[in-house]
């Protein structure tokens, strides 16, 4: 379990340290509105500017159906992905204008192995995030065979690269600080994640007493376990199921919908309406089998909605989050743990709401604190340390 390390008593509280003095690029793979991490930077990305500092986020976009930022090829295994092949002379263009001090990079492919590459030639400072364990994720696929194990080893590369040029890793977990170390990072330690501004800048919209219409939301893919939700609303047709996503089981899900009147499944739900999606419902879920942290489960968190959470959620190991968090027990189904939480006691409920929305609340202060002492090189030391 991770303690929070005690507040900087120099910094007024409500106020962000000084960060004019910061120039950072953030060269990601991950488009801010397709998954987690590209939520993440962009969303630090806003704190840091908040901060005072110059930041730039270099990454694809996904705009209308159509992908923007370079030539886009298939991911494997899900045709709703892209990876793009960025345009050096472009890329290298707005890191000249922008002459960073800072490189960060979080993910392995074509983007941020050239920002690795344009770091070093300039001379800034490479800070790696590692959020996604995508080696892991290949085991999910056996059908891939060849190219999931031509995927796999291509990852482990850029990886070990990457961890090699890098002044710190920065992960959010120990387990995933763990892997990192083992695939080769000299300086692993931890990070937490950023939460969007309007998320805390607007008062969350009370839960009601009940508990009866239950989201998900992320990537329709096999390691979020979506079968388990879809054995939950069989199980408990008196609560109404939202899945908001899209991904490679997208079909599979939509012929559980056509079956289950309570399993609704709203499509891909752009970032800005994520947080009113939120505010609808009663709780939130995330059952994955593998997942570093879960952004998502913070953001409901915020939001002052029940969370519940697999075992395999990093969130868990935060003990500031843990106490706002529902956890599926080894004894139990996602429908077990929702039937538990649905009879506490309705005050019980909405007093652990409360503590969640002020873990997420103060980790988030936190966090950027820690991001602008790492960005700067003044403390490359974890935002949390040992019980």
């Amino acid at each position: 379990m991770l303690t929070l390390t005690a507040p900087d008593e120099n910094t007024p509280p409500g106020r962000d340290p000084d960060a004019s003095a910061l120039r950072v690029a953030i060269i990601s793979d991950a488009a801010p509105e397709r998954n987690g991490v590209g939520a993440y930077y962009r969303d630090l990305a806003d704190h840091l500017r908040g901060s005072g500092a110059r930041v730039e986020l270099i990454a694809p976009r996904f705009h209308r159906d159509r992908w923007y930022g370079g030539l886009p090829l298939p991911l494997p295994g899900d045709p709703t992905q892209r990876v793009l092949l960025p345009s050096w002379s472009l890329l290298s263009g707005r890191l000249r204008r922008l002459s960073p001090n800072v490189v960060i990079v979080p993910t392995p492919g074509p983007y941020g192995m050239l920002g690795m590459s344009l770091a070093r030639r300039r001379g800034a400072r490479l800070i790696v995030g590692f959020h996604t364990h995508f080696e892991a994720l290949t085991d999910l696929f056996p059908h891939w065979g060849l190219g999931g194990r031509i995927a796999n080893a291509y990852l482990s590369a850029c990886h070990r690269l990457l961890f090699r040029h890098s002044q710190v890793v920065l992960a959010n977990s120990t387990e995933m600080i763990e892997v990192a170390e083992r695939i080769g990072a000299r300086h692993a330690s931890l990070m937490a994640t950023p939460i969007p501004k309007r998320f805390l800048d607007e008062p969350p919209t009370p839960a009601r007493p009940v508990l009866q219409r239950i989201l998900f939301a992320g990537r329709l893919a096999p390691e979020k376990n979506l079968e388990s939700v879809v054995e939950a609303a069989r199980r408990l047709p008196e609560m109404e199921f939202l899945i908001a996503g899209d991904g490679p089981l997208r079909d599979w899900l939509r012929e559980h919908c056509q079956e289950l009147p309570n399993l609704i499944h709203v499509g891909w739900v752009r970032r800005a309406r994520i947080m009113h999606l939120i505010d609808e419902v009663d709780a939130l879920v995330l059952p994955s089998r593998v997942e570093s942290f879960g952004t998502i489960a913070l953001e409901a968190m915020a939001r002052e909605r029940a969370v519940v959470v697999s075992g395999a959620c990093g969130i868990l190991s935060w003990d500031l989050l843990e106490r706002g968090l529902y956890s599926i027990r080894e004894d139990e189904e996602l429908a077990d743990t929702l039937a538990r939480v649905r009879a506490l006691d309705p005050e019980l409920r909405a007093h652990k709401a409360r503590l969640a929305r002020e873990g997420a609340v103060e980790i988030n202060r936190r966090n950027l604190r820690h991001w602008l002492s790492v960005l700067s090189g003044e403390d490359d030391h974890d935002v949390t340390q040992s019980n």
